[in-house]
């Protein structure tokens, strides 16, 4: 992860492409294709945390269709998504458990243990730096280049559009990927303004995997495709637009 001094000396900006997004709990396969289409992804926790959200659950897929897996991270919404404390540990073990019992047959199953390790075997009670580490450590094993930081790391201020071009003026952005659903919400001329490009991302209908149950269903953890395909996981990403394009 880059840091706040790192952050201050990047070199004049040519073109950079950016991300800011907050933290979700081992997220689906679209979270990292935003990833993988920008220079640097900054994660965005110091926002109010939401319950009932990706911050703390996904979906695995099941014989029973998609089924929520849920870290119990309490209803209090009077905090940061970077102050939320997890201190019953026990839900690593037990979600672990039901990963383990719902893919046992999954073809890469086996060798995904030290993955399950680096996911369930540690001390971490914080829900942004526990999401933040498996983000980062899934988007190495999917071969993601992309550099990351967390807005705690800069001097910004402002609300909502206004602080997220302070960001993205921070890091020398030209260009900001944001998720589609913020067209409802973001005042587009402050970007033009600032000369940033706005690009809203586009998520695409993703090529069908052999997923263990039926019917398919694209809308779960990243984890259902790398159980299931191991290292041809990027290629169900984006690997399969580059080699449209190539043709």
């Amino acid at each position: 992860m880059m840091t706040g001094d790192q952050i201050e000396h990047l070199p004049p900006r040519v073109d950079r492409r950016v991300a800011i997004l907050q933290s979700n709990y081992i997220p689906w396969k679209g979270y990292f294709d935003l990833i993988h289409d920008v220079d640097l992804f900054v994660f965005y926790d110091d926002v109010q945390y939401t319950h009932s959200d990706w911050r703390h659950r996904n979906k695995l897929m099941t014989k029973q269709g998609p089924q929520w897996l849920t870290i119990p991270a309490g209803h209090d919404l009077k905090r940061l998504i970077c102050e939320v404390e997890i201190t019953d540990q026990s839900w690593k073990q037990r979600h672990r458990s039901i990963i383990e019992q719902n893919y046992r047959n999954a073809p890469f199953m086996k060798e995904s243990k030290s993955l399950l390790d680096f996911l369930y075997d540690n001390p971490i009670t914080s829900l942004s730096d526990y999401n933040q580490r498996a983000i980062k450590h899934l988007s190495d094993m999917l071969g993601i280049r992309t550099q990351f930081t967390d807005s705690r790391l800069l001097a910004t201020s402002g609300r909502k559009t206004e602080r997220l071009v302070d960001i993205l003026e921070k890091v020398g952005a030209t260009h900001y990927i944001s998720g589609p659903s913020a067209r409802n919400y973001l005042d587009e001329p402050m970007f033009t303004e600032a000369g940033i490009e706005l690009v809203y991302k586009e998520y695409p209908d993703y090529p069908v995997y052999p997923q263990r149950f039926l019917p398919f269903s694209p809308f779960v953890t990243v984890l259902d495709l790398v159980f299931n395909t191991g290292r041809e996981a990027p290629h169900y990403i984006w690997g399969w637009r580059e080699q449209l394009s190539d043709g």
